[in-house]
């Protein structure tokens, strides 16, 4: 008996690791989908981002020995696309730059420990709004992709009237929302697929326009994005609030991940610190300067890796399997660039309903803990910036708390940041 326990194990390891892929295997169209907009190509990007989430998982499983993905990270690709390339005119290049900087402060953060002195720093009220804010972001980006929220000159926000694209996202996303509610493992990727088969008669049977245009089955990887990061023009003064936000979010991201999934599976040292922290948040610093390198948003951990945990996930194994699974898909680029905007909307607005359930958690009762926190949830959004609600939080938060008295809230960790907040508003 005690002879097949070793067997046991690894294949209990090996199916929690299929399930965390299922669970996060939508990455693998969204974040082409997202990055194509600002110019990239779709092929070269589905390459990138599989890269990304195969070295850096694998990573995480022989390096840091934890049952985690890292893939691309929602939130951040959206950020890099739509405020950094469209909304700031920086050209793409410069922004993949901004990215591996990014990744390499993350670096340094982590190997000389300062990551301590800021998350001691950042109160756990302005995490909670900040993640609920990426949240509210990318839903709002899915109901535009879908064409439901449109531009009104008078409004300017509005809803379109139905047609027969909205009624195949709105399908899509209800299709989303039960298979969540009966805990079907890959609810995001089966129904990015179903919504893009409803899709396909658009254009083709109603008189909509074509939306599905099927290409192939398969090519080889696309490699052209690889090095193509403008690394002197990204370490510019106007580059400083994008890479400052991408460290900060992809800091919150990591750290919130690695918290919540080590007290849910008890992954803990002798001190009750998330196990291997130190060599997880190495691995998660090195995938957001790989991303930098091979063409992608920055690479963070998955809270989707819960999914794989919960089949029996214990050991680096599970990450490893998971890492294995995004391989194929390099060869598969013409088929997954004939899913159309409506058909991964649904997935973002499901991805934003996920992220903003951290708000339960503020005392909305407590003004100089609900302003801050409603700043920067706000903002973000708002803004169609996650850098703003960053900053607007943190000196929102320090000005309330001085004001009301409560120094010792403020730490001198957090004067820094903020000297570095108000920095990045006055050379933005």
């Amino acid at each position: 008996m005690n002879i097949d326990n070793p067997s046991k194990k690894r294949s209990t390891e090996i199916i929690a690791g299929i399930s965390t892929f299922m669970a996060a295997a939508y990455i693998i169209v969204v974040n082409p989908a997202i990055l194509s907009q600002s110019g990239m190509p779709f092929p070269a990007v589905l390459t990138a981002t599989v890269l990304v989430s195969f070295f850096s998982s694998l990573m995480m499983g022989w390096y840091a020995r934890n049952p985690i993905l890292v893939a691309p990270g929602m939130g951040l690709n959206a950020f890099f696309t739509f405020s950094v390339v469209l909304g700031m005119k920086v050209p793409w290049p410069v922004a993949l730059g901004a990215v591996f900087w990014s990744g390499v402060i993350f670096l340094l953060l982590s190997v000389f420990n300062i990551r301590t002195y800021i998350v001691k720093a950042i109160p756990k009220t302005l995490r909670y709004a900040i993640a609920a804010g990426i949240g509210l972001f990318i839903s709002l980006i899915g109901f535009i992709n879908a064409g439901w929220i449109i531009h009104q000159p008078a409004t300017i926000l509005g809803i379109s009237k139905l047609n027969p694209s909205l009624i195949t996202f709105l399908i899509g996303l209800a299709i989303i929302a039960v298979l969540t509610l009966r805990k079907v493992k890959g609810a995001l990727l089966i129904g990015i697929v179903l919504t893009t088969l409803l899709a396909y008669p658009l254009g083709r049977w109603w008189g909509d326009t074509q939306v599905v245009r099927y290409t192939g089955l398969w090519s080889a990887p696309d490699f052209s994005l690889l090095f193509q990061l403008d690394l002197v023009n990204s370490l510019t003064w106007a580059m400083v609030p994008v890479i400052f936000a991408f460290v900060f979010t992809d800091l919150f991201d990591s750290l919130s991940t690695f918290v919540g999934l080590a007290e849910a599976a008890k992954l803990t040292d002798e001190k009750g610190e998330p196990r291997n922290i130190k060599e997880s948040l190495l691995t998660d610093a090195a995938s957001t300067t790989l991303a930098g390198l091979v063409g992608s948003s920055p690479g963070t951990a998955f809270i989707e890796s819960a999914v794989g945990i919960e089949a029996g996930g214990r050991t680096g194994l599970t990450a490893i399997t998971a890492a294995m699974l995004f391989l194929p898909f390099l060869f598969l680029s013409p088929l997954l660039s004939a899913i159309p905007a409506i058909a991964t909307a649904p997935a973002l607005v499901m991805v934003g309903v996920f992220m903003i359930q951290p708000v339960t958690k503020i005392n909305w009762q407590q003004w100089d803990d609900a302003v801050p926190a409603f700043l920067a949830m706000v903002m973000i959004p708002f803004t169609y910036s996650i850098s703003q609600g960053i900053i607007w939080g943190f000196l929102s938060w320090t000005l309330l708390k001085l004001a009301g008295g409560k120094r010792n809230e403020v730490s001198a960790t957090l004067f820094i940041i903020d000297a570095f907040c108000i920095t990045a508003l006055i050379i933005e």
